[in-house]
């Protein structure tokens, strides 16, 4: 069976079965399938919510984008929305100075619960929360999906490459520059 690897801010979906994979401690992957039409899908989700106005970005990063531009593929090959359940996974606090309370793991798994609360989109399984990292494996045509949790000396290791990636996008969302609708 064919395999793809999603990074942060990614999504993929396949009406072909396809193994889905990535790495997760703070972020959130919400893994969609539809088993009647056997097509799925999963996302990878940095920042819950949504962007602000002033600082909009369409990408797949933010919790709103990634779940809309999920489903949206999703329907577009094929699934049908009524049809749709979830696999939540992530949401781990990989940083041991922050409270769990106040994590960005929290704060995405609530996103990701309360927006598919909101849909109605049930949610089949998930494993979130706690302090280990993950690796998932999605399979996109069953919905299955198999879980390996990753040693606490890699943990180190992604949560710097979250931290990193949500510095760089904080740098790009600086940089936007001055636009001009009249010149005199």
């Amino acid at each position: 069976m064919k395999k793809a690897h999603i990074n942060i801010g990614e999504y993929l979906a396949s009406d072909q079965p396809l193994i889905i994979h990535t790495i997760l401690g703070s972020c959130v992957a919400v893994c969609l399938y539809d088993l009647k039409n056997q097509i799925g899908g999963m996302n990878h989700i940095l920042l819950p919510g949504k962007p602000s106005l002033k600082e909009y970005d369409p990408s797949a990063r933010y919790g709103i984008n990634a779940m809309e531009l999920l489903i949206n593929r999703i329907m577009s090959i094929g699934g049908d929305r009524r049809h749709l359940k979830a696999k939540v996974f992530g949401g781990a606090n990989v940083i041991s100075a922050i409270t769990e309370e106040y994590s960005m793991g929290k704060k995405n798994s609530e996103f990701a619960i309360d927006f598919l609360n909101d849909e109605k989109i049930k949610i089949a399984n998930m494993d979130i929360g706690g302090k280990k990292a993950r690796k998932i494996f999605f399979h996109t045509d069953t919905g299955d999906v198999f879980l390996k949790y990753i040693p606490p000396v890699l943990q180190t290791y992604i949560s710097k490459k979250e931290a990193d990636r949500l510095k760089r996008i904080k740098r790009e969302i600086d940089r936007i520059g001055k636009v001009t609708l009249f010149d005199d």
